[in-house]
């Protein structure tokens, strides 16, 4: 089981399971799981379809009751603490839940409405800020039940920033959203974090992980497989040798002589894996050139959070989430 994020004191963590597991029907959807997530950072949580992340979720914001273990969030146990803990969190779980026959406007004032915390003589400029911050100002007049699928996510986020979070989590923010709307979600993710706001991230999409985010943790079938800042995760992967030259015959053939495996060739990239005591990287480069190989480009390509997760379990990554 993977271990928690070292070092860090429980008044540095605001999410904290300890062997939380969640059982239906004989079947264990989330299987003791020890998660730990760092104040102040952009968490990404990842996996599969069925991996376990919504179920983890519901049990953290106490809308399921975990079969077994704990889980404390702002350091409170939850679900007894929910009444307490939960003003304090923003949510946007499995989508938003919207008044079609209402204007954009007019649902957040629902939601607004419904919290006893907020100020009732100060509801219309927070409605009105939350909606500028998630670009729907122009549309807020709209009935909800004509805006798209991403509209729909933007008023969801919308509703989860209308007062200050110490912890926001969303599951799959940017779904639905076009790239622009992409880049924007992400850019307020930033902002939030830089003000000082927790962010627990669920998406199967890793380039968006790996943009915004400086921990993640990655589930599959139920159990958590690591943890850690994105950069240890992707650390953990090897990179791939990268040679630009039209000769990929001869390239390939010089690269395994000096120990280089899984060799590939695309277009005019040729691909291959170091091997475990590889050699001078300058020396394989005079090595091409001496055999005639017209070298365009030359070096090492980083590994993604793609490559760790299918090293962690031996398996692709379902990108239909």
């Amino acid at each position: 089981m993977a271990e928690p994020a070292a070092g860090a004191a429980r008044g540095d963590v605001v999410i904290e399971t300890r062997g939380l597991a969640k059982r239906y029907r004989g079947t264990l959807a989330v299987d003791g799981i020890d998660l730990s997530v760092p104040r102040g950072s952009v968490f990404g949580f990842l996996g599969p379809n069925g991996s376990g992340k919504t179920t983890t979720i519901r049990m953290l914001m106490g809308l399921i009751v975990p079969t077994a273990g704990t889980a404390r969030v702002l350091g409170a146990p939850m679900p007894r603490s929910s009444r307490s803990v939960l003003p304090k969190v923003g949510a946007l779980i499995e989508g938003p839940a919207l008044y079609g026959f209402l204007s954009g406007r007019d649902n957040l004032l629902r939601f607004d409405a419904a919290d006893p915390t907020a100020d009732p003589r100060t509801r219309g400029a927070r409605v009105g800020s939350a909606l500028d911050r998630v670009g729907l100002a122009a549309a807020a007049e709209k009935k909800a039940k004509a805006y798209s699928l991403g509209m729909k996510q933007r008023l969801g986020l919308a509703a989860a920033l209308l007062q200050p979070r110490e912890l926001l989590v969303l599951d799959e923010p940017t779904n639905g959203l076009d790239p622009q709307g992409m880049r924007e979600i992400r850019g307020l993710i930033r902002d939030l974090s830089a003000d000082g706001t927790t962010v627990f991230l669920s998406s199967h999409l890793l380039d968006e992980i790996e943009q915004v985010c400086t921990h993640a943790a990655v589930m599959a079938r139920g159990r958590l497989i690591t943890q850690g800042t994105v950069a240890e995760l992707s650390a953990g992967a090897r990179g791939q040798l990268v040679v630009t030259t039209p000769d990929q015959a001869k390239a390939t053939g010089v690269l395994a002589e000096h120990g280089v495996t899984s060799l590939a060739t695309s277009g005019q990239r040729v691909t291959g894996e170091l091997p475990p005591d590889p050699p001078d990287l300058a020396e394989v480069n005079a090595a091409l050139v001496a055999a005639g190989v017209r070298v365009r480009g030359f070096g090492m390509e980083r590994a993604s959070l793609e490559d760790t997760f299918v090293r962690l379990t031996g398996e692709g990554f379902d990108v239909a989430g």
